[in-house]
């Protein structure tokens, strides 16, 4: 069968007893961490319109297995309330099952290894049934959706078979948020579109939303890609950015998730902590990334090609003509040495070009913004940037 390769490798033992549906076509596996909303978001699920073919929703409580007594104890309590919400709202076409709260090692506790976990499980099943085609969507426990949420997700990868995967479209929770709160959110909405949408203009090819609650993934790409990593957190960051290798990864936008905005010191980065910055005034959200180094990017990007196959002494002279900030960051990382190993490689302009992309990927592109503020340019008005990357757009 498709997984078991994988599920061999990776020694995974089943989480939940009873079989599959054979009709189960979809898996929404939901991490929960001392999550007090919960039930909000299973009733949530529980009055979607339903697809022609079976749901299942995997709830994988977890805590650190050194985690406090205190902390064992509300996952305990949340596991019973769970499974009393399950036994009073059963509904044909789509089951849920709480796994009992799991100790996830301290060295990798934390969501990249819980929801590592529950797509493991997803996997599992799907390989069962014989079903590399299963779609494996990724939601948090804090996390409302629309109720053609099951329905626009299969008929996504009904349309588009060929794709690996999918972001799914989102917007934070915001009723009830104070003013300070509430602008917070605001700003960082805006700050992920500017920054998806610069990575486009630039000339990356996977330009994308990377959020924990908002994607769906192919039971055979999911193990293609070697399954999800132990992250603490930007699991989801280094996950749909690898699946980019393998196809497109689409954007579901006929539905949407509602992720919470609340507080968090949980994960180091992420919406919870620099919200939680923002209210303390330790982050300001109204500036960003200067739209002129993503300009930078675009003129490096623009001549890459030339790097195929480049000489030494070549490649002293194609950095003297690229952007300061980009020249000092490819001799201060040594990229030559990833050229060199790019053309070892390649037996074509062609495979260079699909190729390249794997070494200067989001992970590199975040490091060089991170490189050029303050070392070249200083961080930047967000809505200034906005506007300049709109008015750049309109030319």
């Amino acid at each position: 069968m498709f997984a078991d390769r994988y599920l061999d490798k990776n020694k995974i033992e089943p989480l939940i007893a009873a079989p599959p549906s054979p009709s189960l076509q979809m898996s929404v596996v939901i991490p929960c961490y001392r999550e007090p909303d919960i039930l909000q978001t299973l009733e949530s699920l529980k009055e979607c319109n339903l697809p022609d073919s079976d749901v299942e929703v995997i709830i994988l409580i977890n805590q650190p297995e050194i985690a406090a007594e205190a902390i064992k104890n509300f996952n305990r309590k949340t596991k019973l309330e769970i499974d009393n919400w399950i036994s009073e709202n059963m509904k044909k076409g789509i089951s849920f099952s709480a796994v009992d709260p799991i100790d996830l090692r301290k060295k990798w506790a934390g969501a990249g290894l819980a929801r590592k976990k529950g797509m493991d499980e997803a996997v599992r099943r799907f390989n069962s049934l014989r079903k590399p085609g299963g779609i494996i969507v990724s939601l948090d426990a804090d996390t409302l959706v629309r109720k053609n949420y099951f329905t626009e997700i299969k008929k996504y990868f009904q349309n588009h078979p060929e794709n690996p995967g999918a972001t799914i479209a989102f917007n934070h929770q915001k009723e009830g948020l104070e003013e300070r709160h509430l602008q917070g959110i605001l700003l960082y909405e805006k700050y992920m579109d500017y920054y998806k949408n610069a990575l486009k203009f630039c000339g990356y090819p996977y330009p994308m939303f990377t959020v924990g609650s908002a994607f769906a993934v192919t039971a055979n790409a999911y193990v293609k890609r070697g399954g999800m990593n132990r992250r603490q957190a930007g699991e989801d960051f280094y996950f749909l950015q690898n699946l980019a290798q393998i196809g497109t990864v689409g954007e579901i936008t006929s539905t949407k998730v509602f992720p919470s905005a609340r507080l968090s010191n949980r994960v180091p980065f992420g919406t919870g902590p620099i919200l939680k910055k923002w209210m303390e005034g330790k982050e300001d959200l109204s500036k960003t990334y200067s739209f002129e180094a993503f300009t930078d990017l675009k003129d490096f990007f623009d001549v890459k090609d030339q790097l195929y196959l480049i000489e030494k002494q070549d490649y002293k002279l194609f950095l003297i003509k690229l952007p300061l900030s980009i020249g000092n960051f490819l001799i201060e990382n040594d990229f030559r040495e990833e050229i060199t190993d790019l053309n070892r490689n390649c037996s074509s302009l062609k495979s260079f070009q699909t190729r390249f992309f794997q070494k200067f990927n989001a992970f590199k592109i975040l490091k060089f913004l991170n490189f050029c503020h303050p070392l070249f340019y200083p961080k930047e008005n967000l809505e200034k940037q906005i506007k300049k990357l709109n008015n750049t757009k309109q030319k």
